[in-house]
This record gives C-alpha cells, structure tokens and sequence, in this order.
C-alpha cells in the first residue's frame, strides 16, 4: 500500500513547514552545476504545493533562501534570484486557489524580485484553498531581533508597557502573524538541525528527517512524512493520559 493511501485524511498537519534541502548536493552527483540543482528543485516546489492542496494542508511554508545564503557566491545568488522570477508563476497558485505570502527580509532583495513578489501576492489575496509562503532571505534570529527591536519602540513610545509584552505580543510582532505555528516540520538531505529557521514557531513542532535530497523529494515522500506525522502522539508538555482526556 502506498503512503498515499495510508494517509488518514482527518489528521492532516494544518501547517507544513519544509527545509528544501539538498538540491547542490544532488547536481554535484549528477555531474552537473549548482543551478541545475535549484532548477530541479523548482519543479518539486510546483509538485508538492499541488499535493498539499489535494490533501487539505492550509498552510505550506518552504525555506527558500536564508540571510546566510547572501554569503554564497554573487553567480549562485543571481541565479537563485533569476529562478524565483522565472518560475513565479501566478497560474498554479490561481488554478489551485493558493494564496502566496513571503517572509523574511525583503529590503535585501533585488528591486525587480520584490515587485514580482508583492505583485504575484496581491493577485493571490483572495485565495483561500491553502497558503503557500516562502521564506526568502530569512532568518530566526533576525525575525526575533526585529520582533524585539519593534516592541521596544513602542514600549519608548508610550504604546505598550513592559508589563504587557507576553508571548501573544510576541507573536502579534513576528513575520509569521498571520499563520498557525507548523505541526510538521520536514527536511530533506539528510541534514539534522533546523538551521536558524522558524526557532520561535517550532516549540512544539514535530520534526522530520529524511536523506532524500529536494530534487528527488515526490509526492509519495511527502505523503510518507504525513503519514509518520499521524503516528505520534502530540502532548504539548501533557501527559498521554491528559491527551486521552481531551
């Protein structure tokens, strides 16, 4: 039986999360260059995006480029930019009624990048299938700085006491603001650690690791970590008996 059929469909994680990990590695060993690698990995993206809306996941959100990854070289950055306005394309989220949404800090990015985002996220707006959001040129550490830095002004200015600043305000104050925190977390490659990536969101997170590199990561894969997903039990810091009680 495949995994596709194992997948309880009232279990569900309603939030994705995934590390995209791999796509170097795996152009390395076909003999080919890096960008070959993101290229392919593209492909995936558009495969998996359609698969979790089949499956019901509202919210899907792909580790796209991280402010470390500025630190690559300048020919694989402008080539990863190129890649997102090449295959930036408004069709598969408008024929799977996929909203899209970034996170992360877009200042950094090339003027041309950030209007193709903020064009392709407005025309999205209203679809409400599912939200696919990438996180490009993003970090934890960063996003939490700016949570922290925004709070305090308004601390400054008289908008908020110290007294107030909760894990709610916290929350209120992060790129994130408008999701869930994910319930799954997967990464691909064979990587185990999560790389400065939603730190904040993934206290309770289940992970998820695989040695498949992204470009080789399927539809059935996928399934596969839902399916590993629905045989745990989540306790949130609560006892098996306490969960049973719910």
């Amino acid at each position: 039986m495949s995994y596709k059929e194992q997948i309880d469909k009232s279990r569900i994680p309603e939030h994705i999360a995934i590390i995209m990990d791999g796509n170097g590695r795996w152009a390395k060993a076909q003999g080919l260059p890096r960008t070959a690698g993101h290229q392919q990995g593209v492909e995936i993206v558009k495969k998996i995006t359609e698969e979790a809306t089949r499956l019901g996941v509202k919210y899907l959100t792909l580790y796209t480029f991280s402010t470390e990854n500025w630190n690559r070289p300048a020919a694989e950055v402008a080539a990863l930019m190129g890649l997102i306005l090449d295959h930036l394309e408004e069709e598969i989220f408008m024929k799977n009624n996929v909203r899209f949404r970034v996170i992360g800090d877009q200042s950094r990015l090339p003027e041309s990048v950030q209007k193709r985002l903020d064009e392709c996220m407005e025309r999205t707006a209203q679809n409400d299938k599912m939200t696919m959001v990438i996180a490009l040129s993003y970090s934890s550490r960063w996003e939490i700085t700016q949570a922290v830095k925004n709070i305090a002004q308004e601390v400054q200015e008289g908008k908020l006491s110290a007294g107030e600043v909760s894990e709610e305000v916290i929350c209120k104050h992060l790129n994130t603001n408008f999701m869930p925190d994910p319930d799954l977390l997967i990464r691909t490659g064979g990587e185990l650690r999560i790389s400065n990536y939603l730190l904040w969101q993934c206290a309770y997170t289940e992970l998820y690791f695989c040695d498949t590199f992204w470009p080789d990561f399927d539809e059935e894969e996928f399934c596969k970590a839902i399916v590993d997903y629905q045989s745990r039990e989540r306790r949130f810091g609560k006892t098996s008996e306490q969960v049973a009680e719910q």
